[in-house]
């Protein structure tokens, strides 16, 4: 398929059905290990899906207790990590990152000859000589990214759409690991499947959330915020003309039909300034993009979070942080606003 002048492997339903999807994994039993961000949508998308599926996870915990709570069975449905790999034939790793360099070597005995080995972040084998995460040369090792949270990947497939999702195979022992790959892709919800590579996925991915997607996004929202605010504008019309009127407004145009019809259905004016004062961001933040690029590919980034992530009172230092943000004027501002919303009245 043609993108912008470039062409890509991509795969729809509509060359890969469901029900392809469904008698090339007619004997697999999946196991889904990792209750948290993925974990519950491509779990329960699978299961409605019509494919066989079983969870993998601590028993005993908070996320055991969702699993029982979203409709799997303990001891039917619902095992401990290391009974739900030995009776899996495909283990979807759906740990945080640091949570699977903590499990692999539970893991690692139950990949015997002919299984695949399944991931949604190229992270640990891209960064397998830090995390210690080298699988078997006898199973089949795969890749399915949705791009966005598993929360958004249950949403959508509820409303009957897709999220879409890159793929890529790491190793192929079997013969079959593309089959299977695009089968997992199409059962897991995904809208179409996009080729890459693993240490693509996870260059690209990590940019992204450090950059447009998390990152960058907070920060240029809140100078904007800042600077309103520094010459006299009250809490709520910052909050409005930075944050408000971009995710309610805004983003559903560009999402709908690309930035230049969005810029079509607003005023001359805004045409006018949009268009005269992109270049200027462009010029300054391309640098910054340049620069965080270079620190994903060099391994800085994943030895940041592998540092970070594994330390005991990680938990606790993350919702501090999160606590600031939170409670910032600006985003305290953002749950007033949440609330004055007509859908909330």
């Amino acid at each position: 398929m043609n993108f912008g002048g470039v062409d890509e492997n991509v795969v729809t339903r509509d060359e890969f059905p469901l029900e392809k999807a469904r008698e090339v994994l007619k004997n697999e039993t999946i196991a889904v290990i990792g209750y948290g961000v993925q974990g519950p949508g491509q779990s329960m998308n699978l299961r409605d899906n019509g494919f066989r599926v079983i969870v993998g996870q601590r028993k005993g915990g908070s996320t055991w207790e969702k699993a029982i709570a979203d409709g799997w069975i303990p001891d039917e449905t619902l095992f401990e990590i290391e009974e739900a790999c030995r009776r899996a034939t495909i283990i979807q790793y759906l740990l945080s990152d640091a949570a699977q360099i903590e499990v692999w070597p539970r893991i690692k005995p139950h990949l015997t000859a002919g299984k695949t080995l399944y991931f949604s972040h190229g992270f640990g084998i891209t960064y397998k000589e830090r995390t210690g995460i080298i699988p078997p040369t006898d199973i089949d090792v795969i890749l399915v990214a949705p791009k966005g949270s598993g929360t958004s990947l249950r949403r959508m497939f509820l409303q009957g759409r897709g999220l879409n999702s890159s793929y890529a195979i790491f190793q192929d022992a079997t013969g079959n690991a593309k089959e299977r790959v695009i089968a997992l892709g199409i059962g897991v919800g995904s809208g179409y499947l996009f080729e890459t590579t693993f240490r693509k996925e996870v260059y690209s991915d990590l940019t992204g959330e450090r950059g447009t997607l998390m990152g960058a996004i907070q920060g240029l929202l809140l100078a904007q915020y800042e600077v309103l605010r520094e010459n006299g504008h009250s809490p709520s019309e910052a909050f409005n003309e930075t944050v408000e009127e971009l995710t309610q407004s805004l983003m559903p145009l560009f999402a709908e039909n690309g930035m230049d019809w969005m810029y079509a259905n607003c005023s001359t004016t805004a045409q006018r300034g949009a268009l005269d004062w992109m270049g200027p961001f462009h010029d300054v933040t391309k640098p910054v993009f340049e620069k965080l690029y270079k620190e994903v590919a060099c391994g800085n980034e994943a030895q940041r979070s592998i540092d970070t992530n594994s330390k005991p009172d990680y938990r606790e230092g993350l919702e501090k942080e999160l606590k600031t943000l939170r409670e910032s004027e600006m985003w305290r501002t953002g749950a007033v606003v949440r609330r004055l919303r007509p859908e909330n009245h």
